[in-house]
């Protein structure tokens, strides 16, 4: 039985849905992978707004609760 031929809704290219087709059943393989690398440069963008965060925390905090003689 052959695989049902879907059509990309990013790119547009016709493909097989195959059962492990990795990424979205209405994405072909290439618009997959590109999807999955941004989505890796985003969590590493965000592991970094975790750092200036925490900075800016300690900064905030040590402005108000600090003791002026």
């Amino acid at each position: 039985m052959p695989f049902p031929i879907k059509i990309c809704v990013k790119c547009g290219e016709e493909f097989e849905l195959k059962p492990d087709k990795p990424g979205f059943a209405n994405r072909c393989v290439e618009c997959s992978a590109e999807d999955a690398e941004e989505e890796r440069e985003r969590a590493s963008l965000k592991s970094g707004d975790r750092e200036l965060d925490a900075a800016r925390r300690g900064a905030m905090r040590d402005m108000l609760y600090r003791k002026d003689s």
